[in-house]
């Protein structure tokens, strides 16, 4: 048997069934018409917001949109939050119908032209990437006769220790390095664009509090030297995000009043040239993991060998990162339940037969396994649940980031899952 996550405590049980929003997640599925589904629970992404602006009233919350773009949560999200974050003209265009472009900021390192001209047009923020990158910034921004909003992205000399995806201190496809930075910021003031300051990101996915102070320490020491070197001091600093949610067993969640609390002395105490800037920091998964829950229901239940495959009709196709593809050197498991028995013991059932396939699960131990004709899709490897039944809905938590959007949904033709809001 393999451990699981730990099951976010927004989430109870209404007489051991799971409820989400103050419906039970059967109800959720008669209410979409099928399975498989996404629910989203905007009142845990407005509590987190409202966690952080607790924490740190004098920083700026952009939300990177890549983590969840559903048109319904995004709405919802962009009145509590300063500005979206987006890594595509797709995703330019979604933000632009819930936010102005003056809040809107747009990384990535291969932006083609026409995207650059979609940002420049419309007022957006450049995170350049490189000096090609500003060079062609520059000629759109002159054929089409508009000033670009430019802000530098720096490849910072630093990382982010203990994070999921590190993209700080090495060579780097994001960003400009930092020994090349300052010259760029001279080369954009020279040329007359409207300089927007700073975007320093160094890595995600961290649940380390001291490691998050300590880069967040260096990020505002970095900005301040290249502003010196610049000759010109930055209106805003993006600090990155990189808070982590616990979405295995043993994960502890951040203490973001810690980090907090140590932010709003680092900036105390900051450099002069720095004195007027602005600072803020960008955050995806930990607004948004921890509200959202994948239902997917159980079509099969056979045995093979002496293991038991609970088969359900949703897949790595709509929840990539749950099956372990997506950015995990490691598979563990995510927090997973039977949706009809929150709470019950992992004990075998008397009413399911040893035959190859059953109707109910014989063993506490199972593997969950979705419909797609290959071996990596699999959402709980040999994992403790109640007894599992043809038709039961099982519950897959920390679903609300890099699900239905990050996942290979045309793989194999099935069908996409469903995705509602609710709590708005």
């Amino acid at each position: 048997m393999k451990p699981m996550g730990a099951l976010p405590p927004e989430f109870v049980a209404q007489s051991g069934a799971l409820t989400i929003g103050g419906r039970t997640a059967d109800g959720w599925a008669v209410e979409a018409g099928d399975t498989p589904l996404f629910v989203y629970d905007m009142a845990i992404v407005a509590a987190r917001i409202a966690r952080f602006r607790a924490a740190m009233p004098a920083i700026d919350l952009h939300y990177a949109i890549k983590a969840n773009p559903y048109a319904e949560m995004l709405t919802a999200i962009a009145p509590l939050v300063d500005g979206l974050d987006v890594a595509s003209s797709g995703e330019l265009a979604k933000a632009m119908i819930v936010k102005p472009a003056a809040s809107i900021s747009f990384a990535g390192p291969g932006k083609r032209d026409d995207e650059l001209a979609a940002a420049i047009t419309a007022g957006a923020t450049l995170n350049v990437e490189s000096e090609g990158e500003a060079a062609r910034a520059f000629a759109i921004g002159e054929r089409l006769g508009q000033t670009p909003h430019m802000a530098v992205r720096v490849n910072p000399d630093i990382e982010l220790r203990g994070s999921g995806m590190r993209m700080g201190g090495r060579a780097s496809p994001f960003g400009v390095d930092a020994v090349r930075a300052a010259a760029l910021v001279k080369a954009i003031v020279a040329a007359g664009a409207d300089w927007r300051g700073f975007h320093i990101y160094a890595g995600s996915q961290a649940l380390d509090a001291g490691a998050i102070i300590e880069t967040q320490a260096a990020t505002i020491a970095l900005a301040a030297r290249l502003a010196e070197e610049a000759s010109v001091a930055p209106p805003l600093v993006n600090l990155g995000g990189g808070f982590g949610v616990p979405y295995f067993n043993g994960d502890m969640p951040l203490d973001v009043e810690r980090v907090g609390d140590a932010l709003a002395e680092a900036l105390a105490s900051r450099p002069a040239i720095l004195a007027k800037t602005r600072f803020a920091i960008e955050l995806g998964r930990w607004l948004v993991a921890e509200a959202g829950v994948y239902l997917t229901r159980v079509i099969d239940i056979k045995r093979s060998q002496g293991e038991t495959f609970v088969v359900v009709d949703g897949g790595l196709n709509h929840q990539f990162a749950a099956s372990g593809n997506f950015g995990t050197v490691v598979r563990r498991n995510y927090p997973i339940a039977v949706a009809a028995r929150m709470g019950h013991p992992a004990t075998a059932t008397a009413t399911a037969t040893a035959t190859a396939t059953a109707t109910a699960t014989a063993t506490a131990t199972v593997s969950v396994v979705g419909p797609l004709c290959t071996p990596l899709d699999r959402l709980g490897d040999k994992i403790a649940l109640p007894p599992v039944h043809v038709g039961d809905l099982i519950a897959i938590f920390m679903a609300g980031a890099y699900g239905a959007s990050a996942s290979p949904s045309a793989f194999l033709g099935h069908p996409p899952a469903s995705e509602i809001v609710t709590g708005i």
